[in-house]
């Protein structure tokens, strides 16, 4: 350990209702230490950070903050005290410019005036460190999702944190973006934070934790110390069982049969000349660089952007305007943005599943005996884990959230699925509940579409892939040309356009 325990929780326990979710459980956060916290969704993680950050109170249980017994009245007086946290939902006001949300609330002042000059000055050389180009006059709602990530950050920064708490910080940025936020992590190590650091990534885990300790259905059942835990011995202690074949057999080739085929697609000034077939059966991978049009180009397809060119379903030209239109011709997509566009998180599960196909549950009044029979099957099929049927989805883990938009989406009985980003902040093992059921779709005749960053995702699942850059498709692979320096090749222009 680098330094005295500066924040602990020691048999901590938190109930909601009649439901323990943490089972006196403890972790200790050093100056000068990375402590990784990692389990799967539902694990517990979620509610031990908001303990720690005086979101939640435990029940039982207490706190020491430098030694001493503490008992945060609110989020805001753990802050007060050095204890930030960084959420992995975005707790930024979308109307205000970049300067202002990281001063929100602390804004420095000249007498009773505010000083603009002296806050637009730090709130630059902040983003500066974190080498972001976004400008601190920009309105948030006008960023993209990993410039708000940044901003974040550089809020949290500007707090001079004694424990910063990091949940999924990684989660939307880029590979160099990330390679940004780890030196920052160690100039914080070197002047002596604590960071308690949560990832589903665990490259990233085994690359900058100093200790790592791992929950199970509220439970800790490890701790270790750097180097003691490999990434497949971090997956087997949060799962609780071997994940040595996290990808599925592939299911079997796909037919010759072509169900989609897009000819010179061109979606707003994003995508240009876009070609490719889709067939029954098969798994598609879409991959390139973030920002190389992949999810532009499927909102186009689907009507959601404005897009010009010729589509084919099952051989016949279909004119596709909207959502509505593509679901009629069988196509659905699933939106990278579970939280914002996928689910509306203050209604029930219920409400959620049934959205898509109101029309199969009556026709002037909604069969709610029907709708809670669906959730039944939904809950079994999917898997998906709640303590209660009527839970607010917005309180479901990010796992169980993405088990329910699947189950959403496949009531609505599509031939072909598009998936974005399918396993975005989700743990090891409800990846790989979701490609066996990725796999299961295509075995059973249907079609689909993989958007994903992750290279092993792409490899491990694509009958045949797609690469994407600045806009165009710049080839496409299959059999043995799926790995990753073709992908690479394509992706940075290195190879020659080609036609799907």
């Amino acid at each position: 350990m680098s330094g005295s325990a500066i924040l602990e929780a020691r048999d901590v326990s938190r109930s909601f209702g009649p439901i323990e979710v943490l089972h006196e459980v403890g972790i200790s956060l050093h100056a000068g230490e990375v402590h990784a916290l990692i389990g799967e969704n539902g694990a517990g993680k979620s509610t031990m950070m908001k303990i720690l950050s005086g979101y939640l109170a435990p029940t039982k249980g207490e706190l020491l903050l430098d030694g001493k017994p503490v008992a945060f009245s609110s989020s805001e007086d753990a802050e007060d005290q050095g204890v930030i946290l960084i959420h992995q939902e975005f707790n930024l006001a979308e109307q205000l410019s970049v300067e202002e949300n990281i001063f929100l609330g602390r804004e420095l002042k000249r007498g009773f005036f505010l000083d603009k000059k002296a806050m637009r000055a730090e709130a630059s050389r902040l983003l500066s460190e974190l080498e972001t180009r976004v400008s601190p006059n920009a309105r948030v709602s006008d960023i993209s999702v990993s410039d708000k990530q940044m901003v974040e950050i550089a809020k949290a920064l500007s707090r001079n944190a004694r424990v910063l708490i990091m949940d999924e910080p990684t989660a939307v940025l880029t590979n160099r973006e990330a390679a940004v936020l780890f030196r920052q992590i160690e100039r914080l190590k070197a002047a002596g934070t604590a960071i308690l650091y949560t990832s589903h990534k665990l490259d990233e885990v085994a690359k900058i934790a100093d200790r790592i300790t791992v929950f199970r259905d509220g439970a800790r059942v490890a701790v270790a110390g750097a180097g003691e835990m490999s990434e497949d011995q971090m997956a087997q202690a949060m799962v609780g069982r071997e994940l040595s074949n996290l990808f599925p057999p592939k299911a079997i080739s796909p037919s010759g049969d072509v169900v989609l085929s897009v000819k010179n697609f061109s979606v707003e000034d994003i995508v240009h000349d876009a070609s490719f077939d889709l067939k029954r059966g098969e798994i598609l991978g879409f991959a390139g660089l973030v920002g190389a049009g992949r999810t532009e180009l499927m909102e186009g397809l689907i009507g959601v952007r404005g897009a010009q060119g010729g589509v084919e379903v099952d051989g016949k030209d279909v004119a596709l305007g909207s959502v509505k239109d593509a679901r009629r011709a069988g196509i659905v997509y699933l939106t990278e943005d579970r939280k914002g566009r996928g689910l509306v998180l203050t209604q029930r599960m219920r409400e959620n599943l049934t959205l898509l196909a109101l029309d199969r549950f009556g026709r002037y009044t909604i069969d709610a005996k029907a709708e809670d029979a669906a959730l039944t099957k939904a809950i079994a099929e999917f898997d998906v884990r709640a303590p209660s049927r009527d839970i607010r989805v917005g309180n479901l883990s990010g796992g169980n959230q993405q088990k329910l938009l699947l189950a959403k989406t496949m009531l609505a009985e599509p031939d072909i699925v598009i998936i974005d980003e399918p396993t975005r902040g989700i743990d090891i093992g409800t990846k790989q509940q979701i490609y066996d059921f990725i796999q299961k779709l295509a075995a059973s005749g249907k079609s689909v579409i993989v958007i994903s960053s992750e290279m092993a995702e792409i490899i491990g699942l694509s009958h045949r892939v797609v690469v994407m850059r600045s806009g165009r498709i710049t080839g496409v692979l299959q059999a043995k040309e799926i790995n990753e320096d073709q992908i690479v090749r394509h992706a940075m222009g290195l190879e020659g356009r080609a036609a799907a």
